[in-house]
């Protein structure tokens, strides 16, 4: 098992919860934009919002799983094989919770 470095995993703790708030904030402001009756743009911003949302609503999950697995010191391995996640990946995705690999065989 990898141990990040306290003051890594501390950085990367908040970075996750700010993000977190953000993506929560987000998705208030959609939730609040009223449905409205009306025309076809009207209809098609209805669905934007919604597209938005289920993706922000994915990326929560994701974040809360990463901030989870912070807490169990399984930080940085892949919840699939095991193994450890590339640190470049981490640095570019620090919520992602599988590796490359894993990620490549989900997409075939």
């Amino acid at each position: 098992m990898i141990n990040f470095p306290r003051n890594l995993t501390v950085g990367i703790q908040k970075f996750l919860e700010r993000r977190l708030m953000e993506l929560k904030r987000n998705e208030k402001e959609l939730k609040e934009t009223k449905e409205r009756e009306g025309d076809v743009d009207d209809q098609v911003e209805h669905f934007e919002n919604q597209v938005k949302a289920n993706f922000i609503q994915k990326q929560v999950v994701q974040i809360r799983k990463a901030l989870t697995r912070l807490k169990l010191g399984k930080y940085g391995i892949c919840e699939r094989c095991g193994q450890m996640i590339d640190t470049d990946r981490l640095a570019i995705n620090p919520e992602t919770t599988i590796c490359m690999k894993c990620a490549q065989e989900d997409e075939k």
